[in-house]
């Protein structure tokens, strides 16, 4: 090959690689997407647990609301006081208030109080023994007992107490809503932490036909509602349910002649270790 058609080949492929590096840049200018160099920053100060109980997908998604106005550093329900701080400082804004979540299980009836028709032998899932006639409990609408919030809990807010029912740790809860996707009988859910006052069941039934399934089951009898200050309770489809709008006017004097205990007044863990005593309130 003569020097002519080296330099022609060369020629050829320079010109060929400045219009492709061309091509890329100019692109590049027209396509990018500018993004906030402080998104990064405030990544890097949150826990990086991508929890979502901030509202948010996860940690990244959380610092672009912050810096968009759209959330506050206190909407982060996995942060002390003092990393909250730290970014509100970052980005120089308020800190803000945020009202803290936790997980509530409405159901009290474990082993200890509800009846088992018949013997659950399976793979040991609450979603599996749904799946079997609600794993042979009587009532088909409680807990199964079986551990799928815990496991689904990364933050070891959940453990099983001794009568098969799951207790929330609520300094440790970050309202993921974890549990509340893993629990197959929708027993779980989401409430700020000032709301103490908790119907835990969800019974089907009312009356005695509810309580012969299960003695800590709501029976309807609508004394809580005229025990609670005028609006705070109602009974519907069968089922005693408090009006939070109301929060301010609930009083552990509601839970006074609940005959079953399903009513409680909740402060700190949820849990049931003893057998409720009507009106009792469970700690």
């Amino acid at each position: 090959m003569d020097v002519g058609t080296l330099l022609l080949s060369a020629a050829t492929l320079g010109a060929i690689g400045l219009f492709f590096g061309s091509l890329i840049a100019f692109a590049h200018k027209r396509l990018h997407v500018w993004e906030d160099p402080r998104i990064d920053g405030v990544t890097g100060l949150l826990p990086g647990t991508n929890c979502g109980g901030c509202g948010f997908p996860g940690c990244r998604a959380f610092a672009e609301g912050l810096i968009g106005g759209k959330a506050q550093p206190a909407g982060c329900t996995n942060m002390g006081r003092e990393q909250i701080l730290a970014v509100a400082s970052y980005l120089g804004v308020e800190a803000g208030e945020a009202r803290k979540r936790v997980a509530r299980l409405l159901c009290a009836g474990g082993t200890h109080v509800a009846i088992q028709q018949a013997e659950y032998r399976g793979l040991a899932t609450c979603a599996a023994a749904k799946a079997v006639a609600a794993g042979g409990k009587g009532c088909s609408w409680g807990c199964l007992g079986l551990a799928d919030c815990e496991r689904a809990c990364t933050f070891g807010a959940i453990r099983m107490n001794r009568y098969g029912l799951p207790v929330v740790e609520p300094l440790r809860c970050t309202a993921c809503n974890d549990c509340v996707e893993a629990c197959p009988q929708d027993l779980f859910t989401l409430m700020p932490v000032d709301w103490k006052l908790i119907v835990q069941c969800k019974s089907a039934l009312e009356g005695e036909s509810a309580e012969a399934l299960c003695k800590a089951a709501c029976t309807a009898c609508g004394k809580c509602v005229l025990d609670a200050a005028p609006g705070l309770i109602a009974i519907r489809d069968g089922l005693a349910v408090v009006d939070y709008s109301r929060n301010e006017r609930a009083v552990p004097d509601a839970l006074a002649r609940c005959p079953t205990g399903a009513l409680a007044w909740v402060e700190g863990r949820q849990v049931l270790d003893r057998v409720p005593a009507a009106g009792s309130a469970v700690q």
